[in-house]
């Protein structure tokens, strides 16, 4: 993957080349930032930098031996640690077990989410993890001498979802590797990264994608009109990959956003039986989808607060989004913003820690009903 194929992130890719030049490469470097703004597609391009026989002063030169092999993300000396789902009847319980559907979802688009990547797997209703046996694969994969790049490269997806004894054996290996072998750790919610670990990387913050970098990707890959680009590019808060989601119009959005309608009329009408109904539905869509669903809604509460201030370019709503917050929106206000806040936020919790969603749901349903009539 070569830096000019990544959306926008100028300042970074040019910050990454500059110490690469100047022999600065730290053994651990921690790239966080929002979903869907290129940190894994810059971590890979980076690591392809660094092994590259013949780099530019932008980027690799894509055609050496190192370069080829990186295209196929199969380098003998780039290794890969990410969430997976351990299917024990099929024998899938490591990250080399699915290193296959790995590469096959990045040649697809570098650009997407673990929800995303769980469903490319068939994780149905369970939630993605990296198990603390990848820890023992991870000390035996470092342990073996480089093969034929300069640098041995180990990029670890999402490092939050670590099993914290999987953490806990990394971090002598992590503080002390092996001669010329770099950690790049990609993380969506850093704070969620154990301390220990946090504080042996370099962090390395990636921001949102400019609106017109996304405006320009979006007419020249996918022929849309300047205008709709830039309206997707405002949505999107920075998120290539929200924009994808925006043009794809995919079904997750319109299962969410109708989810999200029926819930808020159910509890406003106070119906029992609907919002039963509700909790059934999206209690066997799985917990990583789930989890996604009241991260959408608490985006949506906060989007349909600010639009009473009637600030045009604070709101980041699609259509029909926007033409339901016609008349929902009223009912947020300063005070019950927190309480719905709060509440979503507690069912995320309630859902990440395995509570019986049913009940999680329809208690957030009643707590709903309280909230808007406040």
């Amino acid at each position: 993957m070569l830096f000019k194929d990544i959306i926008g992130q100028e300042e970074v890719k040019e910050r990454l080349i500059n110490s690469t030049k100047k022999g600065i490469v730290p053994h651990a470097q921690l790239f966080c930032g929002p979903e869907g703004v290129g940190k894994l597609p810059l971590a890979i391009a980076y690591a392809q930098y660094l092994n590259c026989e013949n780099p530019s002063d932008t980027d690799s030169c894509g055609k050496c031996p190192s370069c080829v092999k990186y295209n196929h993300l199969a380098h003998p000396d780039l290794h890969f640690v990410f969430p997976i789902v351990k299917k024990t009847a099929k024998k899938k319980e490591i990250c080399d077990d699915y290193i296959t559907e790995w590469r096959e979802r990045i040649k697809q688009n570098s650009y997407f989410s673990l929800t995303q990547w769980l469903d490319f797997i068939g994780a149905e209703n369970s939630q993605g993890l990296i198990y603390a046996k990848e820890s023992e694969e991870i000390i035996r994969k470092l342990s073996l001498r480089i093969y034929e790049a300069k640098y041995k490269i180990m990029i670890i997806w999402l490092p939050e979802k670590m099993h914290e004894s999987c953490a806990n054996k990394l971090l002598k290996i992590i503080e002390e590797p092996t001669d010329n072998t770099i950690f790049l750790l990609v993380s969506d919610t850093p704070d969620n990264i154990i301390t220990t670990i946090q504080s042996r990387c370099q962090r390395i913050n990636i921001h949102g994608v400019s609106e017109k970098d996304i405006t320009e990707a979006l007419e020249s890959i996918y022929n849309i009109t300047p205008t709709d680009a830039a309206s997707v590019a405002h949505l999107s808060k920075g998120s290539y990959l929200k924009a994808l989601e925006t043009i794809s119009l995919n079904e997750e959005h319109k299962f969410f956003f109708n989810l999200f309608v029926q819930m808020m009329r159910a509890s406003y009408a106070r119906n029992i039986k609907e919002i039963k109904a509700i909790g059934n539905e999206i209690a066997g869509v799985g917990r990583e989808n789930q989890k996604s669903f009241l991260i959408y809604s608490q985006r949506m509460i906060r989007e349909y607060f600010v639009s009473n201030l009637n600030q045009a370019e604070m709101i980041y709503l699609a259509q029909d989004e926007s033409s339901f917050g016609t008349r929902f929106a009223p009912f947020i206000n300063e005070r019950n913003i927190v309480g719905f806040m709060d509440e979503l936020a507690l069912a995320e919790r309630h859902i990440e820690q395995n509570v019986n969603a049913k009940m999680v749901f329809f208690d957030l349903c009643l707590k709903i009903t309280m909230l808007i009539k406040q």
